[in-house]
């Protein structure tokens, strides 16, 4: 990252802790030149994109002004929080580091640009020009592809939607899913009576001699696993497990779905995906971009084995025609300028410090049985076993009544498997000083509900 990026970074996020609030006079060139140790013109520059992006003004003869505050609502005790809604329900991004004016400037770039691509129809794979970006952005995750191999979706949900259509070369046709699982798609797979199955996974992983013994079935059209961060649980595979699950799909012909939305949130960088240990084309990679940036832009990629790649093709026609160009159009401009990056590190600070955050909280609670069983290797959710005697919407009406809202995990299993009661906490949209007293009212709701009871 250049200097004057990392720059923008230091001054943002100084603004988002309210060091600089609105109407604050910003520190002169020469003072953070020679804080930063850079030259002035990295300084200046640095300032010249902020005020493009609306975040600070300039006032000749006298400096540079906060105009754009971005800090979160802070909140320091349970009073506090009894104001405010907290909400470990939703699994959103940040609303709070949603690069609005970065991304209206890209799309009006996109609307000058590609002005004439707006009024027809786009190509079957996606627009050519994002293509090759995402190309070079993908092999930054370990996932070197043919451009050929790259198809733009309108969100991994449609990828989804048209993999589990479509007939694969095997003509087999029932689906492996994780267990707790993405809820979209077991809704998806009962909603259009698709033969599936469920293996279970928990803090360890995945029973890998089970895993084998299902693919050995020969029934197994693909297996959909989140191996990175999985939601609801929030951990991820080791290194020894995804380079096995490759194995065994390249050994029994079974396809793996890679469902990686939380790539870019990664921090160690020998953490590859399961794509990058296969040996054999059995590994479909998708990843989202609505997750890193908002929900909205709709905008996924998958990257297909080649002898998949017509028939997923063919399919997606039928389901879309094609992705919107203008959101793509908008990701090519917000990727090439070098903002897409700048975000990204932007973002996973931010979710660092809710990941410390919420760490920290179950950590002060591991006195207690019940936050001292939920997973250690934790991401923005996480789960924890409930008491059996207490029902959840009786927990969650409760909780409601001092504004904290919480989700079960019982829609992450298929009909019929949900058999341990787990509550499940994402704290990408509390505020981070408020995940300490969130975690705190959960704690006395539960010891208060079970005495009671």
């Amino acid at each position: 990252m250049k200097k004057y990026s990392q720059l923008i970074l230091a001054l943002e996020e100084r603004i988002q802790e309210g060091e600089f609030s609105q109407g604050n006079k910003l520190p002169s060139i020469r003072n953070l030149a020679e804080r930063y140790g850079c030259n002035k013109s990295t300084v200046i520059r640095a300032y010249e994109e902020m005020e493009k992006r609306h975040l600070i003004y300039s006032i000749p003869q006298s400096g540079y002004y906060v105009v754009q505050k971005q800090s979160e609502y802070k909140v320091s005790s349970v009073e506090d929080s009894q104001k405010m809604i907290l909400d470990f329900a939703s699994s959103a991004p940040d609303k709070h580091v949603f690069p609005y004016v970065d991304f209206q400037h890209c799309i009006n770039k996109a609307i000058d640009a590609y002005q004439d691509d707006l009024f027809t129809y786009g190509t079957l794979k996606g627009l050519p020009s994002l293509i090759q970006v995402l190309q070079k952005h993908l092999d930054g995750y370990q996932v070197f592809a043919k451009r050929d191999q790259i198809v733009v979706t309108s969100g991994v949900q449609q990828a989804l939607a048209i993999l589990v259509s479509m007939p694969f070369p095997s003509g087999r046709d029932t689906i492996l899913i994780e267990q707790p699982g993405y809820f979209l798609l077991i809704e998806m797979l009962t909603t259009m009576k698709i033969p599936v199955i469920g293996i279970p996974r928990n803090e360890e992983g995945i029973d890998l001699e089970k895993l084998e013994g299902i693919f050995a079935s020969g029934k197994i059209k693909f297996f959909y696993t989140m191996p990175r961060f999985h939601n609801p649980l929030g951990t991820s595979l080791t290194m020894k497990q995804k380079q096995e699950v490759a194995r065994l799909a390249h050994k029994y012909d079974v396809y793996i779905v890679e469902d990686d939305y939380l790539a870019d949130l990664e921090s160690d960088s020998k953490a590859d995906p399961i794509y990058a240990y296969a040996s054999s084309p059995h590994v479909i990679y998708l990843k989202s971009y609505s997750k890193i940036l908002f929900p909205g832009l709709r905008v996924g990629v998958a990257v297909l084995p080649p002898l998949l790649i017509d028939t997923f093709s063919r399919f997606k026609v039928i389901l879309d025609i094609d992705t919107s160009t203008l959101s793509q159009a908008a990701l090519e401009i917000y990727m090439k300028s070098g903002m897409f990056e700048r975000h990204r590190e932007r973002i996973k600070a931010s979710y660092n410090k809710k990941i410390e955050q919420l760490n920290e909280a179950l950590t002060m609670n591991s006195d207690h049985e019940l936050f001292a069983a939920a997973p250690q290797n934790r991401c923005v959710h996480t789960v924890m076993p409930l008491p059996r005697n207490l029902p959840f919407e009786t927990l969650r009406h409760a909780l409601k009544k001092r504004n904290v809202i919480v989700d079960s995990t019982e829609s992450y299993y298929l009909p019929g498997e949900y058999t341990e009661k787990m509550l499940r906490l994402n704290v990408s949209n509390v505020p981070n000083t408020s995940i300490a007293t969130g975690i705190e009212i959960i704690r006395q709701e539960i010891d208060r509900l079970n005495i009671s009871r």
